[in-house]
């Protein structure tokens, strides 16, 4: 999970910094080029031995996560931080889960227990002190 972390904020600040020679589009596309092969490869080995159960939902699922998650919002996402600093609004990015929470129990009327409520709220209360303190 640490190596993880890692290896997402540097490639956050890569591609940022790269967007703003290249733009936002051309460096998700780069990068969606580059990931294309160990992708399909694992595709390859996780296949399932048939794809008639893959039920339609699924379907649309991967459709939207693949052009509207991984395309078009990225394309946003590298923009903003090239326009905007990439420390930031990188930090913005830790508010996601107060949003999230907020969708899923409003939208999705998905149990969020206070203790949930509780750990955002940190995160919101550190991402503003470090705002402020910065």
């Amino acid at each position: 999970m640490i190596a993880a972390v890692i290896l997402c904020g540097l490639g956050y600040a890569e591609g940022a910094k790269l967007s703003r020679r290249l733009g936002g589009w051309q460096v998700i596309s780069w990068a969606l080029v580059f990931a294309a092969p160990p992708m399909l490869l694992l595709t390859i080995m996780t296949l399932p031995s048939s794809l008639r159960d893959i039920g339609v939902p699924a379907w649309l699922g991967l459709g939207y996560v693949s052009i509207f998650s991984m395309l078009v919002g990225f394309v946003f996402w590298y923009r903003g931080l090239a326009l905007g600093g990439i420390a930031s609004v990188g930090q913005l990015q830790l508010l996601q889960p107060f949003f999230g929470l907020a969708l899923a129990g409003l939208l999705l009327r998905e149990p969020v227990a206070w203790t949930m409520i509780a750990a955002t709220g940190l995160v919101v209360i550190f991402v503003a002190f470090a705002r402020r303190f910065a």
